[in-house]
């Protein structure tokens, strides 16, 4: 039988994207994405719903993630569901789905303040120097 395991996803972030390093050194970033749907219900109202995803990325997008996004913009992921599983510190069971990020895009506008990244202008970035919009093909990925 024949498997695959893909998933897409765009949505924004749910809180700043957070940098480590596994011990061979590889970066590997984690943050969140919201996914909002909406819909009208069989009775006429308005519905919506948020779904909450878990994603991880390694390497140079994992850099990229943590340099040019923060907590309220948006993205678009392509990736693969896993599962991890662990035992908790009182010895309890625990697991999760997540995403892993094999590959991802910028997207423009989202809530999260100013853009830092393609197409945002100059912004400042963290030690408060000035730095020069990125041109759509000099983005490392």
């Amino acid at each position: 039988m024949a498997n695959f395991n893909k998933v897409l996803l765009m949505g924004n972030l749910t809180r700043d994207p957070q940098l480590t390093y596994l011990p061979s050194q590889t970066p590997v970033v984690d943050f969140g994405l919201a996914i909002n749907r909406k819909w009208t219900g069989q009775d006429g109202s308005a519905r919506e719903e948020t779904c909450f995803v878990d994603c991880r990325a390694f390497g140079r997008p994992a850099e990229t993630i943590n340099k040019y996004l923060k907590k309220g913009q948006p993205l678009f992921v392509e990736g693969r569901l896993t599962f991890d599983q662990w035992t908790a510190q009182d010895g309890s069971k625990k697991s999760k789905h997540r995403v892993t990020v094999e590959n991802f895009q910028f997207l423009g506008g989202g809530g999260g303040g100013s853009q830092r990244g393609a197409g945002g202008g100059d912004v400042s970035d963290d030690m408060g120097s000035q730095v020069p919009p990125i041109p759509h093909d000099d983005i490392p990925f």
